[in-house]
């Protein structure tokens, strides 16, 4: 959110304001291999991050950069190789599964490109399962509330085949938001968007972090949709190799063409 005179919030404003100081993501050393002996593909080469609560961050990348394995390993999807993983203070890397499942389910919230929602659900509903799967009393109002935070009040008793695209992934966002949970991990989520509601889209997970206090980690390839972020950050063979701040769209994409023509020539250069 940008405060009068256009400046947007700190991340220290806004943990302030919330009342939540301190890291929501925090990854040491995390390196993930697969495959053994000659065979092995070392997928992240040894990631160190710290981000703090009330943030938003893009991650980018060359196709083959570790962008979906960082995102997996961030958010308890898949185990690291080596390092550890902290989300909202919590060390996750040695969690067993079903402390894993849950800890997902109930502290953190999840949008895809697909918008996975449950034809046979109502809009409602869809947004309440997380808290269904938990086991937690399904807080209807809390739904309603969300719902209403993403336009979509008058839709509740509707099915996700009577919505559009951008509706539905409206819908996936409320959901993703219902349990106030500590970060939202967010996977090309426009990726299947016309600009037009991509910008809608990125614009509810902008303010669920400005004014909701919420942590966003985004996975993208979109220029546009990168500009939406405090920082952006590019993977290149699986490591962290530029960030930029606050950066416009145009940017944004020469950073990353840079990038890419660099990792290109290494690569030439290595074959």
């Amino acid at each position: 959110m940008r405060l009068r005179g256009g400046r947007r919030r700190t991340a220290e404003e806004r943990a302030g304001a919330t009342g939540a100081p301190g890291l929501a993501v925090e990854l040491r050393g995390v390196r993930r291999e697969y495959g053994r002996g000659a065979r092995t593909v070392q997928a992240l080469a040894g990631i160190d991050l710290a981000l703090p609560r009330g943030t938003f961050t893009a991650v980018m990348g060359p196709s083959g950069s570790g962008k979906s394995t960082f995102l997996q390993c961030a958010a308890g999807l898949d185990r690291p190789s080596a390092g550890s993983v902290r989300l909202g203070g919590t060390e996750i890397t040695g969690m067993r599964e079903n402390e894993l499942t849950e800890l997902r389910r109930s502290r953190l919230g999840f949008v895809f490109q697909a918008f996975n929602l449950l034809p046979s659900l109502t809009v409602e509903q869809n947004v309440l399962l997380p808290m269904r799967l938990a086991g937690q009393r399904q807080d209807k109002r809390r739904a309603r509330e969300v719902l209403a935070q993403v336009g979509l009040a008058d839709k509740a008793e509707r099915r996700p085949g009577e919505l559009s695209g951008g509706q539905q992934q409206r819908v996936a966002v409320a959901r993703a938001l219902v349990t106030s949970p500590d970060v939202v991990f967010a996977d090309e989520p426009t990726g299947a968007l016309d600009s037009g509601t991509a910008a809608e889209v990125l614009g509810l997970l902008r303010h669920a972090v400005d004014s909701l206090g919420a942590t966003v980690v985004m996975v993208t390839h979109d220029p546009a949709a990168a500009a939406w972020a405090d920082r952006v950050l590019f993977l290149a063979d699986g490591a962290f190799a530029d960030a930029l701040d606050g950066g416009s769209a145009e940017r944004i994409a020469a950073r990353m063409a840079a990038l890419t023509s660099r990792t290109g020539a290494m690569t030439g250069v290595a074959a």
